[in-house]
């Protein structure tokens, strides 16, 4: 039994490490995302009420306003590089663990630390 309690509590201290280091890496990509999104809504803003746009071409426009190009650009290959999974990376593993643990009569928290449920009565 001992030692039964000896393997959960290193386990739960490897998850919520694992979880604690992915912490500030996803809080950085967090702010590049919305620093990055923030950017590109006011290129858009300025971008739709210019009144030069509708009177030239896409392309045109989109040379004319190239703090919204730029901007869409690297919102774009954020995206295909995969910045939404970067920034919610410790939900996921939080979540993948509690469907592996739930089979166990246990669960975890966003941090990591274990949650024992009760013995279902027979």
């Amino acid at each position: 039994m001992a030692e039964q309690t000896e393997d959960l509590k290193a386990f739960e201290r490897r998850l919520t490490e694992v979880i604690d280091k992915l912490q500030p890496a996803a809080r950085v990509w967090r702010i590049i995302l919305v620093f990055i999104s923030v950017c590109t809504a006011v290129g858009a803003w300025t971008w739709l009420w210019d009144p030069e746009t509708p009177k030239v071409t896409f392309t045109q426009s989109l040379w004319n306003h190239p703090f919204f190009t730029i901007s869409c650009l690297a919102l774009l290959i954020l995206f295909f590089f995969g910045i939404h999974k970067r920034v919610v990376a410790p939900s996921i593993i939080a979540s993948r663990c509690r469907q592996v643990l739930n089979d166990y009569n246990m669960s975890c928290d966003d941090t990591g630390k274990l949650i024992l449920k009760p013995r279902p009565s027979s």
